[in-house]
């Protein structure tokens, strides 16, 4: 039984063993060249003069590209065309590639780059939120607004009202392989290329621009990523198109891998916000109404933080129903690197608004937290009634909803009453060590918001000795959704898990491809394997139960056999006969997520297919003089629907809640005022290592079936563990506060310097 099962990753010894092969172990070719961009050095202004003789005569260069070179289109952009491959004149951020050069080996190619002679005439920059606002610096026409209900009025007749803000800094995508890619021409000038991109249909499109050519003239090949959490969805298309430039022009082929350092440079983070808000809520900590304004950092092109920051508007209720509601986003241009789509794509940051709002009306009315979240909960499925229908602030309607029963589920398992008295106690006795615990819970919509990428497909194969290949448009970066895949596809042909091969991700297979992300690579893609699977074996049921003259629902697939009336043949002989009678082995899946309708701009509709669920309490100590702190436990409870591999699941679910927190904690990225990024090497940016897990870790799985019918009624589980982390932060709120008499506003990440100072200032009773 391969669905449900927990299988390894099916590049685990390949990994663990060094030999898995990532864009920069593919072998080269003899004559193969190698770039590197030459990078602005200012964050705006205009290039005065350039002069590149000292680049063009560095050892072992071929050739300087610059964007008057380049043969046909200039922009990298994933949609907007507002993003120049290379700058040409205007320069926009400190990191924005200017030129390319293309050398015999990547260290020469590096080093020539540093031998340009480039003058200004520098501009003053907009690198805040701040400058933003002060100069009126927006993408599209001001802010966006979805409203539901009467929210100011609310606020205004409720009992009891706070306002605050809650400031929370970008994030690295610190992926173990940095942007890479390698292009091959063929003789038949096609584009061969290679790349680490989670989105290789778009690869192939900025490609086939770049060069004036049909898209059916490159092909793009993804066997897996070292990681991409949303940071190769847009910005895996800058090398890609270096590459096939410069193969074009030079005839030969060409790699690219950007230096750590470069990486940070030029790449995209993810969106720093900060939000205002204003409640209104009654003594029993119920929300009466709630506005939000959303201030988001996007960077010098649009890149994708319109949807993005759409995103979390749509996840500003997160777990709560909220009658009164009003949310406004003011979409900022900056210049600073264009920041895209991160795990959560949007949603994160709006939670931890919804979330702070909650944790600063508990802490007013001297409240546990877990109460004012259970009092403001969604109610769970079937709890409802017609009369009390609860929908989102944008709409759609909540039907699905555990959130209550795991909450309740959690607090058990935890022993969380226990604790908190036990930590209180410790807080009184303890006068530099100060403990905090938190619960937070996870309300997460699992769809893309621009509903055409919704769809999938897919190519399967069976050969006649019985074996299985396939193919589909979702892309490998560790996540296990290849192993998910293939177990979708062993299923469905009663085989063990030996007898499926699945193979790189290439649009000359399947075209069309969305980009792997929004969590519903298994959901899209699991289900058109599924799709071209069942049309493979109604093939092969209806002709043997006619050739054994049974009919074709007594024609069952299990166990390495299929079994036909009385009959039984292994499903190798099964193949081999449909083959020798000339029924087709091979099948197109397709299939669109149903049920999506969004309308953006007015902020209504459904779109979401459906929404998954979780729950996590964190517990943490903290040095009240240097602002140390150490995570001592964290329990989780995530619902995955009906789980296609619990291990892969559990995984997912331990890594995201680990990244959240290095999101909240310890992963700061700092801009000097001349807009240049100081935190650009593991040496000054610190994302969690292992010795930062829990000391105590316990993760387990809500297994109930998915309402939706999703494949095999699992549920997504890419994106949503990401929130988990919120618990940390919130602990460390909580531990703050037993120094503090006021709420304390600590903002995102709570670093050690965040948080001794928001301890000094709860000593000075500030």
């Amino acid at each position: 039984m391969s669905i449900g099962s927990s299988f390894t990753h099916d590049s685990a010894k390949l990994h663990v063993s060094g030999h898995a092969r990532y864009i920069d172990d593919i072998p080269c070719p003899f004559n193969t060249l190698h770039l590197a961009f030459g990078l602005s050095t200012v964050a705006k202004g205009q290039i005065d003069h350039m002069d590149l003789s000292g680049v063009l005569s560095s050892e072992g260069v071929v050739k300087v590209i610059t964007a008057q070179d380049l043969p046909y289109e200039n922009d990298s952009s994933p949609a907007a065309m507002d993003e120049p491959f290379l700058a040409d004149r205007a320069v926009h951020y400190i990191g924005q590639p200017i030129f390319l050069v293309v050398a015999e080996n990547h260290l020469l190619a590096r080093r020539a780059a540093r031998n340009a002679v480039i003058s200004y005439k520098e501009d003053t920059p907009i690198l805040t939120i701040e400058d933003a606002l002060a100069r009126d610096s927006y993408f599209e026409d001001g802010p966006r607004t979805y409203e539901k209900g009467a929210a100011e009025q609310a606020i205004y007749h409720a009992q009891m009202c706070l306002d605050g803000s809650i400031s929370i800094g970008a994030q690295e995508h610190f992926y173990l392989e940095g942007q890479a890619a390698f292009a091959v021409p063929s003789d038949d000038m096609e584009m061969v290329v290679h790349s680490s991109t989670q989105h290789p249909s778009e690869v192939q499109h900025k490609v086939a621009h770049a060069l004036g050519l049909g898209m059916h003239e490159v092909r793009v090949e993804v066997r897996r990523m070292g990681g991409g959490f949303g940071g190769k969805e847009s910005q895996a298309n800058s090398p890609a198109i270096a590459c096939a430039i410069a193969a074009w022009v030079t005839k030969r082929p060409c790699k690219m891998r950007y230096d750590r350092d470069d990486d940070f440079m030029i790449t995209g983070k993810r969106h720093d916000f900060r939000i205002d808000y204003s409640v209104g809520f009654d003594q029993r900590g119920k929300i009466q109404g709630v506005s939000f304004t959303h201030y988001v950092r996007c960077g010098w092109s649009q890149d994708l933080s319109l949807p993005v920051a759409d995103r979390a508007m749509l996840h500003s209720d997160n777990a709560y129903h909220l009658d009164h509601c009003r949310i406004e986003s003011h979409r900022l241009r900056t210049n600073t690197q264009s920041a895209t789509a991160f795990r959560g794509f949007g949603g994160p940051q709006g939670m931890i608004g919804i979330e702070r709002v909650i944790d600063h009306i508990a802490h007013h009315l001297r409240l546990d937290p877990i109460t004012v979240r259970k009092r403001n909960y969604y109610k769970d499925a079937g709890s409802e009634t017609k009369l009390d229908t609860q929908t989102t602030p944008y709409g759609m309607e909540v039907t699905d909803c555990v959130i209550n029963a795991m909450t309740d589920a959690l607090i058990e398992q935890s022993d969380y009453f226990a604790r908190r008295k036990n930590i209180v106690q410790w807080n009184r006795e303890n006068i530099l060590l100060k403990k905090g615990i938190a619960l937070t819970p996870v309300k997460f919509g699992i769809s893309f918001t621009l509903t055409h990428l919704n769809q999938a497909g897919a190519l399967v194969h069976v050969y006649q000795d019985g074996t299985v290949r396939m193919n589909h448009g979702g892309t490998e970066m560790g996540q296990g959704l290849f192993q998910k895949v293939s177990q979708v596809a062993a299923f469905e042909f009663g085989l063990d898990m030996d007898r499926v091969k699945i193979t790189a991700t290439d649009t000359a297979k399947v075209p069309n491809t969305s980009a792997t992300a929004a969590s519903s690579g298994s959901d899209l893609n699991g289900m058109a394997v599924k799709l071209a699977c069942e049309d493979i074996r109604l093939r092969m049921a209806d002709f043997l139960g006619g050739y054994y003259q049974v009919g074709a629902n007594e024609v069952v697939f299990v166990g390495n056999e299929v079994h036909i009336g009385g009959h039984v043949l292994s499903f190798s002989q099964a193949a081999k006969l449909c083959y020798e009678h000339r029924i087709s082995l091979s099948s197109t899946g397709y299939y669109k997520t149903p049920e999506i309708t969004w309308d953006r701009i007015k902020g209504q509709g459904r779109p979401f297919y459906y929404f998954a669920y979780g729950v996590a309490v964190s517990e943490v100590v903290l040095d009240v003089l240097t602002g140390e702190n150490r995570m001592l436990r964290t329990d989780i409870i995530h619902d995955v629907g009906q789980s296609l591999n619990p291990a892969l699941d559990i995984g997912q679910i331990e890594g995201g809640f680990i990244q959240g927190a290095g999101w909240l904690t310890t992963e700061e990225l700092v801009w000097n005022d001349q807009g240049r990024l100081m935190t650009h090497a593991p040496s000054t940016y610190k994302i969690p290592v292992a010795s930062d897990r829990p000391g105590i870790f316990n993760v387990s799985l809500w297994t109930n079936e998915n309402r939706a019918a999703t494949i095999y009624r699992s549920k997504a589980v890419g994106e949503p563990p990401f929130m988990h982390g919120m618990s940390t932060f919130f602990a460390l709120c909580d531990a703050v506060a037993f120094c503090a008499v006021q709420y304390p506003m600590l903002d995102a990440p709570a670093t050690h310097e965040r948080l001794f100072w928001a301890c000094e200032r709860a000593a000075d009773g500030h």
